[in-house]
């Protein structure tokens, strides 16, 4: 078996807030300075594309609901011309990308917290939805469904995706493990609305170094940043604005061994882009004493099962004997 060694890189910035364009712009200017650095895969933030919803945190829901509409018609579909020109990128600069964005979905009121998978011939491998928005997000975006938690064969290796909060859920970070994840994406947006003694930086490494040690991979971990654009778009209807959203220690980004330690320098609040070498060969011998996916585990005692069939919202049936068997 061969098990690849390659150069990762990860973002930590903020988007463009709310301008798909510029967004995707800035993106492929990291894309190719990662590439020209040598890099085969690239990480970058939660729904980056275009920005998150801190409105939800800071305002009423009738007063965020104009900036819902903002977001929505900043919002991409999977196939239009912003991704393409994303999957372009990749192929020109033989790189992976893993790109958080909001997806826009087939009704005005649906939106999800979607990563893409692309690959470095262009190709969408893989594309994740959020299982479950956390908290007031659940005032923007849809869950997903179990059809989207999936490990993808890359020619760097398997590739699995979560994104934020989600990374704390066992079972969805089990169900990734079991089918052979040695890279997993874990995307985040940076929360200083958080209780005053909640350290947001410190509990994305925990998250990270916790799926590192439990399933003995590589965790590559991309969080944005709050922009003074971002501050300055919402302080007209929250004019303390920087007392909600200033805050140390929101941002961490950076990568987690298969021991559960950090590699190299994390990025800690700053924006920039860090690199570390991945060795997937050294996701092997650690198993030997806990590998929870085979003999440290109890499979007669624990049963997971995972309904992994897409939602069908909506059934159309033209045949009036089949709608009365119903």
């Amino acid at each position: 078996m061969e098990f690849k060694k390659f150069k990762a890189a990860t973002v930590q910035t903020s988007p463009v807030f709310l301008n798909v364009e510029k967004t995707v712009d800035k993106a492929i200017s990291f894309i190719k300075e990662a590439s020209n650095n040598g890099a085969k895969l690239i990480a970058f933030p939660e729904v980056f594309i275009a920005g998150y919803p801190y409105w939800n945190w800071i305002m009423t829901p009738v007063q965020g609901s104009k900036w819902y509409e903002e977001l929505y018609k900043n919002s991409v579909d999977v196939a239009g011309p912003e991704i393409k020109k994303l999957c372009l990128a990749a192929k020109d600069n033989d790189i992976h990308i893993v790109m958080g964005i909001n997806e826009r979905g087939k009704s005005y009121g649906e939106i999800y917290n979607t990563n893409l998978i692309i690959d470095n011939k262009g190709v969408i491998v893989g594309k994740h939805r959020k299982l479950v928005p956390t908290w007031a997000e659940k005032l923007t975006w849809s869950s997903g469904d179990g059809s989207s938690l999936k490990v993808y064969n890359t020619e760097i290796g398997p590739i699995g995706t979560l994104a934020c909060g989600e990374n704390t859920n066992t079972l969805a970070r089990f169900t990734l493990l079991s089918q052979g994840e040695l890279i997993h994406i874990a995307n985040y947006i940076s929360l200083p609305v958080a209780p005053p003694d909640y350290d947001m930086a410190e509990a994305i490494k925990i998250r990270a170094a916790a799926h590192s040690f439990e399933g003995k991979l590589f965790t590559i971990v991309s969080c944005s940043t709050v922009s003074q654009e971002i501050k300055d778009a919402l302080r007209a209807d929250v004019p303390n604005v920087d007392e909600l959203l200033d805050r140390k220690s929101s941002a961490f980004s950076g990568f987690i061994g298969p021991n559960g330690a950090v590699i190299g320098q994390p990025l800690i609040d700053e924006e920039g882009m860090v690199y570390a070498e991945i060795d997937l060969a050294k996701c092997i011998q650690p198993k030997q004493m806990h590998d929870i996916l085979g003999h440290y585990n109890r499979f007669d005692i624990f049963d997971l099962r995972v309904n992994t069939a897409p939602t069908r919202k909506i059934t159309f049936i033209d045949n009036p004997e089949e709608f009365n068997k119903r």
